[in-house]
């Protein structure tokens, strides 16, 4: 229809102009190719509107990306250094510029004993980054009219009702008062950690004390308990504040994957498998890896009280509890807070599919709305550092951006075994670097001098 209306169009300008007396061939001849060229323009443009996609992740050289290979070099330089001072045995970097990976490199060793290589495709322990992969989620239902934002979490798990918040604690016997909660907690609360849901073995206090003796753990390494119990079960136990009064990293999107396990009559696992890993081809993330998968699992080493590195004997402690080697067990456990395992490149996929507004190689998750909403801030004048909280994400204000390189708008998170990542709207950059460390005390040191020496080396 668009080009049927453009040629008769132009069919009706030409006859115009052939019947207009006293007007030279020349002239006649400079207004049919005007017209044939303006045509011609719009033609392509409209079906080029119809036709964009953003782009899929592509290799490409730095310089055709618009950064400097000589300047990304410096990268090399301080994940060496920080091998060379035993800060970790291991780091994976990855930097994708406007769709075009431009740095993608393993360093040392996955056993130092050993000397085996770090392998390019070992699969990570990704812990709370898990978080935002279920906060898409959530997004998905809310989209398709299943839940809303603002809704009490007590329509969908009855035990939320009537939430209380802790008053009095005794420590000589664990015992507590509590006193009603101003408000119930809403689906938003959970999405911005501002519920007053606490995180067990993660700080300490009260709170954590009361979790521990209800067997309400962080998620990893449950191999007895059901996700459905123990969130019906949280339910029923005091929160730490009022919900929307802080905002307090806690259990919160555990709650959520158990929110979307009731919406989608689905469990966590079949849901992220089939909405979100298979459309955009995310092949090697997983809760529990399958046998054939097992071998490139990453070594977990442990960081000593004296700062040296000591490989996991299959488990490792949190808190005076044991925590077995959770992506090897067959689980049915799935911690929509921090069960997830994956490669660099998987996830840098999902990181892609955000900063193209929900799209990724033609296969669309979210709508571009949702992904504005969900890298916005969402938690007004809270204290949550120096950067605010959107929906999953942590979201660089234009306050905040004058602490580093990284532009307003910039959202991230990381994991507990000491991966990270961010992606920039703005400069169009994605960030991931990975080791796997519990416990690691260089990590902020080594992640903020890997963004400088990122955005350092922008050509464009």
């Amino acid at each position: 229809m668009l080009l049927r209306s453009f040629y008769a169009k132009l069919a009706n300008r030409l006859k115009a102009v052939l019947l207009t007396s006293e007007i030279n061939t020349k002239f006649i001849i400079m207004r049919i190719s005007i017209l044939v060229l303006f045509t011609l323009s719009v033609v392509l443009t409209a079906a080029d509107a119809q036709t964009k996609q953003h782009p899929a992740i592509n290799a490409s050289t730095p310089e055709a990306a618009g950064m400097s290979a000589k300047r990304l070099q410096r990268i090399d330089s301080i994940i060496e250094k920080a091998i060379n001072q035993k800060w970790t045995n291991e780091a994976q970097a990855l930097i994708i510029h406007d769709g075009k990976v431009v740095y993608q490199k393993s360093f040392g060793y996955n056993d130092p004993e050993l000397k085996t290589k770090m392998p390019g495709n070992g699969i990570f322990r990704i812990a709370s980054q898990t978080k935002a992969i279920t906060s898409v989620a959530v997004m998905m239902l809310y989209e398709e009219g299943k839940l809303l934002l603002d809704e009490p979490v007590s329509k969908y798990i009855p035990s939320f009702k009537h939430p209380l918040v802790l008053d009095k604690y005794n420590e000589k016997d664990t015992t507590y008062t509590t006193i009603p909660a101003t408000k119930e907690i809403t689906i938003r609360h959970l999405l911005t950690h501002t519920s007053g849901i606490g995180y067990s073995q993660i700080g300490g206090g009260p709170i954590n004390s009361i979790y521990a003796k209800n067997n309400i753990i962080c998620g990893l390494g449950l191999f007895n308990n059901q996700l459905d119990a123990d969130m019906q079960k949280l339910g029923t136990l005091p929160l730490q504040h009022n919900p929307g009064e802080r905002f307090s990293y806690g259990l919160n999107v555990d709650v959520l994957g158990y929110i979307v396990e009731i919406v989608s009559g689905m469990s966590l696992d079949e849901f992220f498998h089939k909405r979100i890993f298979e459309p955009l081809g995310m092949k090697d993330t997983y809760f529990y890896l399958p046998v054939e998968k097992q071998d490139r699992l990453v070594n977990l080493y442990i960081v000593n009280a004296d700062g040296s590195l000591r490989k996991s004997p299959g488990y490792f402690e949190v808190n005076n509890n044991i925590m077995k080697d959770y992506p090897k067990a067959k689980g049915t456990y799935f911690s929509g807070g921090g069960g997830l395992t994956s490669t660099i490149m998987d996830y840098a996929i999902f990181l892609q599919m955000m900063l193209n507004e929900g799209e990724y190689n033609g296969k669309r998750i979210l709508s571009r709305n949702s992904v504005r909403m969900m890298t916005m801030n969402q938690i007004g004048p809270l204290n949550s550092g120096p950067h605010k909280f959107g929906l999953g994400f942590q979201i660089v204000t234009d306050e905040s951006s004058a602490l580093g390189p990284q532009r307003p708008g910039t959202f991230s998170w990381g994991g507990a075994f000491s991966t990270s990542y961010w992606v920039d709207p703005k400069e169009k950059i994605i960030g991931l670097l990975y080791r796997q460390l519990w416990d690691d005390q260089h990590e902020d040191e080594l992640n903020d001098k890997f963004k400088v020496l990122v955005y350092q080396a922008i050509n464009n």
